[in-house]
Order: C-alpha cells, then sequence, then structure tokens
C-alpha cells in the first residue's frame, strides 16, 4: 500500500512565531490580524504566538531566520507587504526578501511561510490583505499549519 504523508490544520500545543513588517503598516497590520485568527481558530493558544516587529520587508529574513534557531518554535510565518513604486527599490527588496525566505525555508527543520504581498499598487495591497481578495496574513497561517504537520511527519 502507498504511504501518503498530508498535513492537517491542528494549531494546538504548538509554538509560532510571527514576523510583520512595519512599513506599510496599514497592509500589514491586517496580515497579522488575519494570521492570528486563523491560528487561533485552529486551535493555537495565543499565549504561544510571539509577534516580532521588523522595520521593512528587507529585515524580516534575519529576523525569521533567528526565530527558526529557537528550540521552541515549531513554525514561523513572515509578512510583509512590498509596493511597486517608481524606482527599481521594489526589485530589489522583493528580490532579497523572497531569496531570503526562500533559502531559510529550505536551510531550516521547520516550517517557514511566505506571506509578503509583493504588488503593483496600494489598491492591489487593500485587497489581499482583507477584503475582496481574501486575507493573505489568514493563507500564509494555514500553509504553515499544514507544513509544520507534514514535516513532523515525514
Amino acid at each position: 500500500m502507498t504511504k501518503i504523508i498530508e498535513g492537517n490544520l491542528d494549531a494546538s500545543g504548538k509554538e509560532f512565531g510571527i514576523v510583520v513588517s512595519r512599513f506599510n503598516s496599514l497592509i500589514t497590520d491586517n496580515l497579522l490580524r488575519g494570521a492570528i485568527d486563523c491560528l487561533k481558530r485552529h486551535g493555537a493558544d495565543e499565549k504561544r504566538i510571539t509577534v516580532v516587529y521588523v522595520p521593512g520587508a528587507f529585515e524580516i529574513s534575519p529576523a525569521a531566520r533567528k526565530l527558526t534557531a529557537k528550540e521552541n518554535i515549531d513554525a514561523v510565518i513572515c509578512l510583509g507587504a512590498v509596493i511597486r513604486g517608481e524606482t527599481p527599490h521594489f526589485d530589489f527588496v522583493a528580490g532579497e526578501v523572497s531569496k531570503g525566505l526562500g533559502r531559510l525555508a529550505y536551510e531550516s527543520d521547520k516550517a517557514v511561510s511566505f506571506g509578503i504581498l509583493t504588488t503593483d499598487s496600494l489598491d492591489q495591497a487593500l485587497e489581499r490583505a482583507g477584503s475582496k481578495g481574501g486575507n493573505k496574513g489568514w493563507e500564509a497561517a494555514l500553509a504553515v499549519l499544514e507544513m509544520v504537520s507534514v514535516l513532523g511527519e515525514i
């Protein structure tokens, strides 16, 4: 018989770290609310959720790396918003946070989720932070729940 490993969405008994950017807080505050709501609705104890604020999206990766190194943390959710402007700054920041978190997810034995919005406009970011596009913070938390379970089963 084929062995199938699938994650469950049970947050009970788990310890979570959330790294959230202060930059674009109009967006990231909503992402954070969505992530915490998701974790709590799936059984997480709010006392076992640690939120770490960093200045901007570029600073998310090093803070997330420090959290994954903590023995008591089971998973890390990374939340930020990089909105395209008139200069190439967007490309550099979005690229570096993507590379940093991708590398961390690959090298860490812990679940790491990518809840970084990379949008062309503020309207697009608002849509993805709780309006008609759903809440990508919630989705990042849901993904990390599944991955912490899958990684624990492998």
